[in-house]
């Protein structure tokens, strides 16, 4: 029963992703940055 919701989906994750490692690292600046940005803000925003 589960299986059959699964076949038409297309997979999630690509088996042979082109520059993997590259959008790996992208996903995971922007993720820092993020941070970054709202530590900053909340350190002016602190009294």
């Amino acid at each position: 029963m589960r299986r059959a919701r699964l076949i038409g989906m297309s997979p999630v994750l690509e088996p042979n992703p082109q520059n993997g490692r590259r959008k790996l690292g992208l996903v995971f600046g922007a993720m820092m940055l993020v941070t970054v940005v709202i530590a900053i803000i909340a350190t002016i925003a602190s009294p």
